[in-house]
């Protein structure tokens, strides 16, 4: 005798060996003996052969019309068998029943299981729905289908072409366009980028790694909405000053001016004045929920998106010619030996007499003219002389704190983009312009004034605030010792890599949402002094702030990372339209090497058993403008003892593979001895 059973869902028959009241011993044609338990033997029968009766089952039940099938169903329960006899006839045998039942139990739209071997029809709208179900599934295996065909010849589909990021990073794995993408990279055997590209579903380079940002920062897009700057209802009084900016002419987000007082006197007054957005709304206003959902300015060449809309910006940035709101700093210093006596903050109208530009005035505004070695024939020569001795002073003091010099070894590089098309009209680009990338080494002084005054401000008013109970967004580093980065929180700790006691990040409220946070706090303090702490929109152990550093720190790194992708990209269209076919660059580590002139790591073959800081010359073989490589190999070795070892930072390596947007070429965090701090840099 033989039986059918249910194994799990699965079907199968062979020969009784033995049977017992609640189970049988059954053995399979492969010879394997299995415990059957009697509730899961569906039928027993004698003949045909096991094998037999399962193959001639499977092929009538495919002849079985699940439709007439249906209509031939009682509206009760019933068993496979008894569906049999109704649909073949009163007689159905052995290979009718297992027909009915393996048509049944494939059919779970069409009749719901109720039981071993029983089964009810499903109600006839269910069934109506699962068969349209069934007809977009079928349809859409065909669309996938034509789909893949379509990768695999060259050529895109409009529908995969709106979703190339989103398959590439972020994939929906059940989505249509995803599953034809996989399936056409089965067929033509290539990573589903050069699929892709070989489509045509990238045209553009730029594009690619533009959009591919905004879809992983922006996905609900970057415009902004519909935003007033609100006035200031502050009645403020009118700084007795002559305030100056020095920025580059890009700049539309002024928030830093100076002036200087008292020349000659034996006492000056320098002032740090610091535009105050803060004064015009609060936090969880309109305005605040954009600030703090973007948290940072995002840079670029050519290119910038802010943290706060252009009308906005406008209203409080310390543009020439107004009188515009600040937040003052004012130390009160000996003219002789630049030792500071009192510092005080104030809320004001400050009168901004001109927006300095340094890349205007860089070669006329050199140490030489600043220390009287040569003629001073420009605005504010007096005070910029002041100002730069300042800075020298504030500087060396840094540095013995810090315990080792700042060195400025490698120059800051500038891009500049220009349309390809003369009569093109400016706006966003497009990746098609020429660039130009010119040097300007770091520590310049125009720089070196504004670096050493934004860092004053920023230890004083992060003292302050720790003084009278505040809490702020402090940056602190334990020591200089390598591995120990620069970190965020709430308490004034020093920053080792400044050699200052406390720092706060207080001096960009147009551009960083922490120094806009800290701003307010600042101005708590301004007005109410020791009481502060009752009033000010954060208190000690608000857990807004650690939400705030946070999603500042994930934000900050990844425009960072992308700001550094996209000055690659525009390095490498550098390199291929100068034609530049050789360059000099000192040997880092695993074959890595830097270039002495061009802000580029990359990997060089033939580099990998040079000492670390040797000088080559290497060929440049290609480069990929997708996955930001540049193929290089080596020339010759330019000299015979390395050089510059200590200029090199490891952490200059980081991101530097296959398409990576978070390719590091200045770090923030490990400062070597040539890296000048990020907060030196951020402040110039």
């Amino acid at each position: 005798m033989f039986a059918l059973f249910d194994d799990a869902g699965k079907f199968l028959a062979g020969r009784v060996m033995s049977e017992a009241d609640s189970s049988m011993q059954i053995e399979l044609d492969s010879g394997k003996r299995v415990k059957v338990k009697a509730a899961n033997v569906l039928l027993k029968f004698e003949k045909p052969a096991p094998a037999e009766l399962i193959a001639e089952a499977q092929r009538l039940a495919q002849e079985i019309d699940l439709d007439l099938a249906w209509e031939f169903a009682p509206d009760n329960e019933f068993g496979f068998a008894d569906l049999a006899r109704e649909y073949f006839d009163a007689k159905a045998g052995i290979a009718h029943q297992a027909a009915a039942l393996f048509r049944l139990f494939d059919a779970p739209h069409y009749f719901r299981r109720a039981g071993k071997g029983m089964f009810k029809k499903a109600p006839e709208e269910i069934v109506k729905a699962a068969l349209l179900g069934l007809e977009r599934k079928r349809l859409q295996g065909l669309q996938i289908e034509q789909w893949a065909t379509d990768l695999a010849a060259g050529s895109c589909p409009e529908s995969v072409r709106e979703q190339i990021y989103k398959i590439l990073f972020k994939p929906d794995k059940n989505g249509p366009e995803y599953k034809a993408v996989l399936e056409a990279t089965r067929r033509s055997h290539k990573a589903p980028l050069d699929l892709l590209k070989a489509a045509g579903a990238i045209s553009s380079a730029y594009q690619f790694h533009w959009k591919r940002f905004l879809f992983e920062q922006f996905p609900a897009g970057h415009g902004f909405p519909a935003l007033v700057a609100p006035e200031i209802k502050d009645e403020l009084p009118l700084a007795q000053v002559s305030a100056f900016s020095i920025d580059d002419s890009a700049t539309t987000e002024i928030d830093d001016a100076l002036s200087v007082q008292g020349l000659g006197s034996g006492t000056i007054i320098f002032g740090v004045h610091i535009a105050a957005p803060g004064l015009a709304f609060q936090p969880d206003s309109a305005i605040d929920r954009v600030a703090r959902e973007r948290l940072s300015t995002v840079y670029m060449p050519g290119w910038k998106l802010t943290m706060l809309p252009d009308e906005v910006v406008q209203a409080y940035t310390l543009i020439e010619g107004r009188n515009c709101p600040a937040v003052s700093l004012y130390v009160t210093l000996d003219e002789a030996t630049l030792a500071v006596q009192s510092s005080q903050t104030k809320l004001e109208l400050v009168p901004i007499k001109a927006n300095l530009r340094h890349d205007k005035l860089d070669a006329l505004i050199t140490e030489a003219t600043l220390t009287g070695e040569e003629t001073a024939d420009y605005a504010f020569a007096p005070e910029l002389a002041f100002a730069f001795r300042l800075a020298k002073s504030l500087k060396a003091q840094r540095e013995v704190v810090r315990g080792k010099p700042e060195n400025f070894n490698r120059p800051d590089y500038n891009f500049r983009l220009s349309a390809a098309n003369p009569q093109a009209s400016p706006g966003e680009p497009d990746g098609s312009e020429l660039v130009s990338i010119s040097t300007r080494q770091r520590g310049a002084p125009l720089d070196l004034i504004v670096a050493e005054a934004m860092i004053l401000a920023n230890s004083t008013w992060g003292g302050w605030l720790n003084e009278l109970g505040l809490p702020g967004i402090y940056r602190s580093q334990a020591s200089m010792a390598p591995g120990i980065k620069v970190r965020m929180g709430t308490k004034a700790q020093p920053h080792a890599g400044l050699g200052v006691a406390q720092y706060t990040w207080a001096t960009s409220p147009l551009r960083r949402y922490v120094d806009l946070v800290n701003q307010w706090q600042i101005i708590a303090c301004a007005r109410h002094g020791r009481t502060a702490a009752l009033v000010a929109p954060f208190k000690p152990k608000d857990a807004q702030l650690f939400s705030i550093i946070s999603g500042f720190d994930s934000a900050y790194a990844e425009y960072n990372g992308f700001q550094n992708g996209i000055e690659r990209f525009w390095t490498l269209r550098y390199v291929t339209q100068m034609q530049i076919a050789e360059l000099n660059a000192v040997v880092m580590k695993d074959g890595l090497v830097r270039a002495d002139d061009l802000p580029l790591v990359f990997k060089v073959a033939g580099c990998d058993a040079l000492p670390r800081g040797t000088h080559v010359r290497v060929r440049i073989t290609g480069t990929d403008e997708m996955t930001l490589d540049l193929h290089a190999s080596l020339i010759e070795r330019l000299d015979e003892a390395p050089q510059m070892a200590d200029n090199i930072d490891d952490d200059e390596t980081a991101g530097s593979g296959p398409l990576t947007l978070a390719i590091d070429l200045t770090s923030d965090d490990l400062p070597g001895d040539d890296l000048v701090s990020p907060e030196v840099v951020a402040a110039s």
